[in-house]
């Protein structure tokens, strides 16, 4: 078979304006980006806005292993799908980030024949947005620290900065740094940090933002530090938030694209789900909604991390309903939460996926406590055995989930078949959506009920830092928000080694601040990195450019 990049290189891919005119969209609402990309207009989301909504399909997984599960790719493959079974249908993806396509989890546009192209114009720069929003992040930065440097009117302590530049890259050597050095003339010496871009707050805000008035006052609410007598200091009291705004004018409009069968996809935005909230943008998912009958979105990682999120910050924010639920897994995958090492997931093995089988029950009485009917689809690989599929089938049946195979890698949209009809089914059901917890908890009990109603927590452990960082988001009246935990994706627990579905243990939170600006306050558990490092063999050491400018190796 051929590899991701040479099948989309193959793809007869259509002109972008053919793509529009079958949502009913005319070539003046597009912004062209090439031939083959456009942003989609202000107008156009402003048309559209009063029109009725379709059905909202979530996908998501089960923990990520080393085996891989398929998430985009099934995301991809079922919108295809429902296409080819007649319904009008869209994908709403979330944009790739450059730290993971040139480290080790590569890009976000999907496999085999399930993809969504221009593939390497969307794993790389795409339309600007991710150096959009990291220009306006560090702005923001820079702004901060030449208001210390020219007299600090506001009386900020450079020991209580909260805001760190960002820079769209793994790279773990400005996790912590020093800088201003240098003499009077080039700042003043303090601690610093960088964070991966799609970790940032401008990122979330940009997701989560209604229109650019939203976003410009959102930016304005991002507490940066505090001042010597403790006072909070926000970017609008730096004057800053115009500026970021007018950085971000373009990248706050939505990106059209096409898979490989020519069904319409926007991809907008992409934080990361294990240090963020892990959802592509309202504006994108409520514009879908507007556009098609049927819009197939995916949250990050798990449902633990990306689901839960998407269902208690994103919905909750946006007044979003979801008819359905896809819980993507593997049978490979599964055997390895059994204990099977990855070199060994070829062969059969019921007992091992009978041990390991618990991690997918966890995530479907998971899903089933938000009042959505879920369906599991299982990507097939060559060597799962009949038994083995019989085996999961007959235990989704039995914790109430529906089922499906799914070969959409192989197989493009025929391979989903299966799986679009259940989707349709399940979405005739009717959805009884509600979030997990009432806004009007405190902190703790918000937590508690995520620790305890999703990972499966006994208990919470709270650090002193983390205590201390409660008390003084209280203090500033901001304790009546979501949570956002930042928690490894590996796991149901916070730590990573725990498999399956672990037991008799605690959270523990080490640190909590406020993104005052995106509206959720980020509860910091285990060792999460907000910048990442690369791997021993990164990725990047593959691609490659030839003489004709064609790019080898990604993927």
């Amino acid at each position: 078979m051929l590899s991701d990049i040479e099948i989309a290189q193959n793809a007869q891919v259509q002109p972008i304006v053919n793509i529009a005119r079958k949502l009913g969209i005319d070539e003046d609402d597009l912004e062209y980006y090439g031939r083959y990309k456009a942003k989609l207009s202000e107008r156009l989301i402003k048309e559209r806005s009063a029109g009725k909504d379709g059905r909202l399909i979530l996908v998501t997984a089960i923990n990520p292993t080393p085996a891989g599960e398929g998430k985009t790719t099934t995301s991809v493959g079922l919108g295809d799908a429902l296409s080819l079974i007649g319904k009008k249908t869209m994908i709403a993806l979330r944009e790739p980030s450059l730290g993971p396509v040139f480290g080790v989890k590569g890009g976000a546009a999907g496999g085999g024949y399930a993809q969504v192209v221009p593939m390497e114009d969307i794993n790389l720069h795409f339309t600007g947005d991710m150096h959009a929003i990291t220009a306006a992040n560090n702005l923001l930065c820079a702004m901060l620290d030449n208001h210390i440097q020219q007299g600090n009117s506001l009386g900020i302590d450079v020991k209580k900065i909260l805001i760190k530049r960002c820079l769209d890259m793994n790279d773990r050597e400005l996790r912590n740094i020093v800088a201003g050095l240098g003499g009077r003339v080039n700042g003043v010496p303090r601690e610093d940090g960088f964070i991966i871009t799609v970790a940032s707050e401008v990122m979330a805000i940009l997701c989560l933002a209604s229109d650019i008035t939203d976003l410009k006052e959102r930016l304005g609410s991002i507490l940066v530090a505090y001042t010597f007598e403790g006072k909070p200091v926000y970017a609008r009291d730096l004057k800053a938030n115009g500026a970021m705004a007018a950085l971000l004018r373009d990248a706050i409009k939505p990106n059209l694209v096409q898979t490989l069968e020519g069904t319409p996809a926007i991809m907008h935005g992409g934080p990361f789900a294990n240090i963020a909230h892990g959802c592509n943008s309202v504006r994108a998912t409520k514009l879908g909604l507007k556009l098609a009958d049927y819009l197939v979105t995916e949250a990050g990682f798990g449902s633990d991390l990306g689901a839960e999120k998407f269902f208690d910050i994103k919905c909750r924010k946006a007044g979003l309903k979801p008819s359905a639920v896809v819980l993507v897994a593997t049978v490979r995958a599964l055997k390895y939460n059994g204990g099977v090492p990855k070199a060994e997931l070829g062969h059969e093995d019921l007992a091992a996926l009978e041990r390991g089988i618990v991690n997918l029950g966890a995530h479907i009485e998971n899903m089933h406590k938000y009042g959505v009917p879920v369906v599991v689809a299982i990507n097939r690989f060559g060597a799962d055995t009949d038994a083995e599929l019989d085996f999961i089938k007959s235990y989704c049946t039995g914790l109430g989930a529906d089922f499906a195979l799914s070969e959409v890698f192989a197989k493009g949209g025929e391979g989903g078949r299966e799986l679009a009809e259940k989707v349709v089914a399940a979405c005739e059901k009717g959805s009884d959506f509600k979030p997990l917890y009432s806004l009007d908890l405190p902190i703790k009990e918000k937590v508690a009920a995520i620790a305890g109603g999703i990972y499966g927590a006994d208990g919470v452990i709270y650090t002193t830092a983390a205590e201390k960082a409660i008390a003084e988001i209280e203090k500033l009246g901001a304790d009546a928000l979501p949570v956002c935990v930042a928690k490894t994706q590996y796991s149901l627990s916070d730590d990573p080694s725990l498999l399956g579905r672990p037991k008799n243990f605690n959270i523990t939170v080490r640190d909590v601040r406020l993104s005052n600006g995106a509206g959720f306050v980020v509860v910091y558990t285990g060792d999460i990195m907000t910048m990442p490092g690369l791997p021993k063999v990164p990725a990047a050491e593959k691609i490659d450019v030839d003489a004709d400018g064609r790019i080898t190796g990604l993927f």
